[in-house]
């Protein structure tokens, strides 16, 4: 079953990116602005070419198109839809249509953009609980119905300026064993659950579901099995005739590997089997959108710190790179850390320095890296950061002055090939 869906995503993806015939055998733009890869070449290659132009950005599609595909066969019951606040790079939002996922809207703005690049308003969740009353009107206007809630003031708006929406009661989960913990600012505790259901009954509301989030950076398995239990114990109130037929577990899910899924797919098996009808999605961001960024930066100055008691022999280098905090690396403000390599050979032989990387800006927090063993460095050498597309391009800003770095997409010509986009 997973195979034939997987065949099936790939056909949807190929129909939806057919393009002309390319004509060079080097790389080239197509519509979308990605370059395609000759059968010698590999993003790092690409990189290599791009790096002496400007400071850039490359998404390496492959890998997108692979979360996508192991994400069908580590969850085949649970669709995603894509949280647009990860990353909103317009590729990446139209690939991940092109293959077929929704999208988690938490605004005008994101439900906007979505739609502008063919997003269909079935496949949106608005899945914010604090909704300004503006935005549940674009939505209605727009027929996007899909919507959380978790309090009867949210209902009183839905009320007013949405009242044929399909809402999902989030609910507050444990979510103590998590980096990035949510349950504090959202979701409604069981106990108050029925009467937010009475309120939506004599407000006349449907409400078609549950959704929660265990928060980001889980590191308990059986934090999900508990949450999905306690959705199932909401499914289970027979009350005033809502029919309930679809399960968000939200989001959480790193973008490196999938240690819960085996317990996700036991529990719904458990809790909500295939026979019963519901439907599952869940709410991925990290996951999709971290691994395939990788940031190329430049060393733009240097100082050398003679006599410095903290490193043996009293030289610490500080180097200052194009790119920092306030640009694509904006998540290092939430403690998550990054390992830059040089863009060249390192010989073993050569000599390590302890060395602090910073940003470019005038911010002594604009940090990359600190006490960092690294051979000297030069201006003009060139810095690579892996994984750096979730929660970084979306929030950079241009800070002092300094531009955010472009971004180039890529996708290699097997790829390219076997998706059958290379023909008419």
């Amino acid at each position: 079953m997973t195979y034939d869906l997987c065949v099936f995503c790939f056909s949807s993806f190929a129909a939806q990116l057919m393009s002309k015939r390319p004509t060079m055998n080097d790389v080239w733009p197509d519509e979308w602005g990605v370059y395609i890869l000759d059968n010698e070449s590999t993003a790092t290659r690409f990189i290599d070419k791009k790096i002496k132009e400007l400071d850039a950005m490359v998404l390496n599609l492959d890998t997108l198109i692979q979360m996508h595909l192991k994400w069908l066969s580590y969850l085949p019951r649970v669709k995603p839809f894509y949280a647009v606040k990860c990353n909103s790079t317009e590729t990446v939002l139209r690939t991940l249509n092109a293959l077929g996922t929704g999208f988690d809207c938490a605004s005008k703005g994101e439900i906007s953009q979505v739609l502008s690049l063919g997003v269909k308003p079935e496949n949106i969740i608005y899945a914010h609980t604090t909704k300004p009353q503006s935005h549940i009107k674009y939505a209605c206007a727009q027929g996007v119905n899909l919507m959380t809630f978790d309090d009867e003031e949210e209902l009183q708006k839905v009320s007013r300026c949405h009242p044929k929406a399909k809402l999902v009661l989030r609910i507050a989960v444990d979510d103590s064993s998590s980096f990035y913990r949510l349950s504090s600012k959202f979701g409604a505790g069981l106990s108050t659950t029925g009467r937010l259901l009475e309120c939506a009954a004599e407000l006349g509301l449907e409400v078609v579901g549950v959704s929660f989030h265990i928060g980001s950076k889980c590191s308990q398995s059986l934090a999900f099995r508990q949450a999905i239990a306690d959705a199932r114990s909401v499914f289970d109130t027979k009350l005033l005739g809502f029919q309930f037929s679809l399960l968000d577990i939200g989001g959480g899910f790193s973008g490196k590997d999938f240690p819960f899924s085996e317990v996700i797919n036991g529990a719904l098996d458990e809790y909500f089997p295939f026979e019963s009808g519901v439907q599952v999605i869940a709410e991925p961001g990290r996951y999709y959108a971290e691994s395939p960024f990788t940031l190329a930066a430049n060393i733009i100055a240097k100082r050398i710190i003679m006599e410095d008691m903290r490193t043996e022999g009293g030289i610490l280098m500080m180097y200052y790179l194009s790119d920092g905090v306030y640009g694509s690396l904006n998540f290092l403000l939430r403690d998550v850390q990054v390992s830059p390599y040089l863009h060249r050979a390192v010989e073993s032989s050569e000599k390590r320095y302890r060395s602090v990387i910073w940003g470019p800006t005038c911010d002594y927090i604009d940090k990359i890296v600190d006490n960092y063993l690294v051979p000297e460095l030069h201006v003009g050498d060139w810095l690579l950061i892996d994984n750096i597309g979730a929660y970084g391009i979306s929030i950079s800003t241009e800070f002092n002055g300094f531009k955010r770095s472009s971004i180039y997409s890529v996708v290699t010509n097997e790829t390219w090939h076997t998706l059958n986009l290379s023909s008419q």
